[in-house]
């Protein structure tokens, strides 16, 4: 679990918008995935993202890293921001426009 929880805060580390997700932004492999992408993609968010469904051991323990139960979960500068319904929500009410522009992440919309 060491491994895992090493290669989490990597890629959290290195990349100030981490999205984990089930399959990829271009193939989302569920719903809220592909909710999550549009809604980055929509506001021009550079991001990247992890397919939790190509790498069992991920998918485990990134929800043991998050103590958050589902995916896809959303990092913003190696902080847990949430998953489809707090996106959703945040993006609706502007907060999520806030909390990026607060960490210096420009988005293009």
């Amino acid at each position: 679990m060491a491994d895992i929880n090493q290669r989490i805060q990597s890629d959290i580390g290195q990349n100030p918008v981490m999205l984990y997700m089930k399959g990829t932004p271009m193939f989302p492999q569920c719903g809220f995935s592909a909710r999550v992408v549009q809604i980055l993609t929509h506001m021009g968010v550079p991001f990247q993202s992890a397919n939790v469904l190509e790498d069992m051991e991920l998918r485990e323990g990134i929800k043991q890293f998050s103590q958050w139960p589902t995916i896809p979960q959303l990092y913003v500068k190696g902080e847990f921001v949430g998953g489809c319904d707090i996106i959703t929500e945040m993006f609706q009410s502007g907060e999520l426009e806030t909390l990026l522009k607060d960490q210096g992440i420009e988005a293009k919309a």
